[in-house]
């Protein structure tokens, strides 16, 4: 492998760890996993997290952003949180309202409140 692609790979291996991603080197790869081709070359491949423990990786994302534990944070930055883990698809997730609010320390009609708060400021905002 040239000196460029080692660099495309340390490049990528942030983005690879934020995802949840593991780096693959080619003769591993397994036909789910993307290719990194470099110069015609597939120099390693990139296999996806599984969806089990997208949750978990979601909220570890969240807190990495926001500096600490969900529960530990002020009530802008656990409703910040909860737009946030919104806007990620979080909530696509079956049981994703029980895991938030247990990660937040607050109850689920509490994350229900903060999500409608949020779609009604959006809607309000089509309208004016």
């Amino acid at each position: 492998m040239t000196a460029d692609g080692e660099a495309f790979l340390a490049a990528l291996a942030p983005v690879a760890d934020a995802l949840g991603a593991d780096i693959i080197r080619p003769a591993a790869l397994d036909p789910s996993d993307v290719p990194l081709v470099w110069d015609g070359v597939t120099i390693a491949g990139l296999r996806l997290p599984q969806l089990q423990g997208a949750m978990t990786r979601l909220i570890e994302g969240v807190e990495r952003e926001l500096g600490g534990p969900l529960g530990t944070l002020s009530r802008e930055d656990k409703q910040r949180a909860v737009r946030m883990l919104e806007e990620r698809g979080a909530f696509l997730l079956r049981r994703s309202t029980e895991e938030v609010a247990d990660a937040v320390g607050v109850s689920r009609i509490t994350v229900y409140n903060y999500l409608n708060a949020m779609r009604g400021a959006a809607e309000a905002g089509w309208r004016a």
